[in-house]
């Protein structure tokens, strides 16, 4: 099967943390045999002039590589040029988060610009012949606008060979930490609005005023295969965002052994269900602190890699292979 896949987040020098899940299931696609062309719109060095002409482009490319389907890997302005360009080739659409949900705690101009991109959501989910969403939030959030049957919940693989339990001294002593000192591991940087670095961060100010040595590291600019030694250096994770889809960090995490402090939010819940050592706490300094509290007192390593077997990068690359050939069925049929 030849796959045409569109993105506008994808790891580059200047960027190499950007859109690493989207990398991480191209590569998982192409493990089981799949040939995948990835047309990247890179609107971080671009900008939303990025847009112009993609329709145009993704002709090109449809010409010449001739895929049996496009899966566009985000939605908003990009997903709804695509599936608005394309008459001949099939399209599925992924819905990650931020381009469902908006972002509602960025500037006026921010926000404006990502509530056209929930509106262009919604046109490409109409046109896509199937769409897929990462959670049953996302879902919730799209049913008004789309009929059941053709949407499907597939959250993100993660590469278990990369992300997997190491030592955490030595970790900790290749970053250069101090090993007396609890590490907490913010999983974004701190410009992030939706991320709520400020709320992780006051959580963290309290643990240090109760009587704990605590330092906070924003995993920033960090590449994909550098992260691992991030988690494993750390004692913990915290999520403090305002929405996610299905956070790959968390899963990440699990697989690592590493604690999780998280506001609930996305599928957060689902994920760290009944796995002793991670905390769902409330969007407050003094709660998240309370729980950060518990990690410190207990064991600083959990049994999560179990718990996320089953989105390894081959699993999901299965999973989304099936939707391939139903989508393709479907339209001979």
């Amino acid at each position: 099967m030849r796959l045409l896949a569109v993105t506008n987040m994808y790891p580059t020098p200047q960027h190499p943390a950007s859109g690493t899940f989207v990398e991480q299931q191209v590569k998982g696609l192409q493990q089981i045999g799949l040939d995948v062309a990835v047309l990247f719109v890179n609107r971080l060095q671009n900008g939303m002039g990025v847009y112009r002409g993609l329709g145009r482009r993704i002709r090109e490319h449809v010409k010449s590589f001739r895929p049996d389907l496009i899966h566009v890997m985000y939605g908003g302005i990009m997903a709804d040029q695509v599936t608005r360009s394309v008459s001949n080739c099939p399209t599925v659409v992924t819905f990650h988060g931020s381009d469902l949900l908006g972002e509602h705690l960025s500037g006026r101009l921010r926000k404006l610009l990502a509530g056209y991109g929930v509106y262009a959501s919604w046109r490409a989910a109409k046109r896509a012949n199937r769409v897929v969403v990462v959670s049953k939030v996302l879902q919730d959030a799209l049913l008004k606008k789309v009929r059941h049957k053709k949407v499907s919940i597939i959250p993100c693989g993660i590469d278990l060979d990369r992300f997997q339990p190491l030592d955490q001294k030595m970790c900790q002593a290749r970053l250069g930490w101090d090993e007396r000192v609890f590490h907490v591991l913010f999983p974004s940087h701190r410009e992030n609005t939706v991320k709520r670095f400020a709320l992780a961060s006051a959580a963290v100010g309290a643990l240090n005023r109760s009587g704990i040595r605590a330092e906070i590291h924003p995993l920033q600019g960090v590449p994909n295969d550098e992260a691992p030694i991030w988690f494993n250096a750390s004692d913990v994770l915290i999520l403090t965002s305002q929405h996610e889809g299905s956070p790959t960090v968390i899963k990440e995490s699990l697989a690592c052994n590493l604690p999780i402090v998280s506001v609930d939010v996305g599928d957060v819940h689902e994920r760290i269900g009944g796995v002793a050592g991670c905390h769902l706490a409330g969007a407050q300094p003094e709660d998240l602190c309370l729980k950060l509290r518990d990690v410190y007192a207990g064991p600083r390593r959990i049994a999560g890699r179990d718990k996320v077997q089953e989105l390894s990068l081959t699993q999901i690359a299965r999973r989304l292979h099936e939707l391939y050939t139903e989508t393709l069925t479907s339209i001979k049929s």
